[in-house]
């Protein structure tokens, strides 16, 4: 049985929709593992690469704040990566939001605080500067995008286009719908998986 690797957004946490939604199309065609990510960009790419090493996923899929984490990592672990609403900028999300949140879905240590403060924008500020610098040209094929054609959010895709070919659209906004997952992202999910070796 193959597996899916799922990273979510910056606000969300692995029982977040998306995930539910893979979870629920893929229950007997694939394991879906949809961890709870830390806050710390560092903490989470390293995070993000020990599960790699040990589940060995066949796909990375992501949504916001988690594709930006998966197209980091694909190249280094060689795995693909559907990369939904892409934020390639998190600096800019992160400086109108400086202060005190919670989480909007339940994480599984039960802490649903949390901060944004100058240190953490200065570690994604590091990290956004080299994201691209392992993209040539086998990875522009094994990375792929979907776009929510009213996300108010992320508008990513021109610079998603600078290093990538393969965009798709759906019709949803930021985070996308259970719906929207299972009509929109399984299939190109299905077809990387089919297609896309590693």
């Amino acid at each position: 049985m193959q597996t899916i690797l799922f990273l979510h957004g910056f606000f969300a946490s692995g029982s977040c929709v998306p995930a539910q939604a893979l979870r629920e199309a893929f229950a007997e065609k694939a394991r879906v593992i949809t961890p709870d990510l830390p806050l710390h960009p560092n903490e989470a790419l390293e995070y993000i690469r020990e599960i790699c090493i040990k589940e060995k996923p066949d796909i990375l899929v992501g949504n916001s704040c988690g594709s930006f984490y998966a197209q980091i990592l694909a190249p280094s672990l060689g795995i693909p990566a559907l990369l939904g609403n892409p934020y390639f900028k998190m600096t800019e999300f992160l400086k109108e939001r400086i202060g005190k949140h919670q989480y909007k879905s339940f994480r599984v240590n039960g802490n649903q605080d949390f901060e944004i403060d100058e240190q953490l924008i200065k570690e994604f500020e590091e990290i956004e500067q080299k994201q691209f610098k392992n993209i040539d040209s086998h990875w522009q094929e094994k990375i792929w995008g979907i776009f929510g054609e009213q996300d108010t959010l992320a508008h990513f895709e021109p610079l998603f286009l600078e290093y990538y070919k393969n965009a798709f659209h759906f019709p949803g906004a930021h985070t996308p719908t259970s719906d929207e997952v299972k009509n929109y992202y399984v299939p190109l999910i299905e077809k990387m998986l089919t297609t896309i070796t590693k």
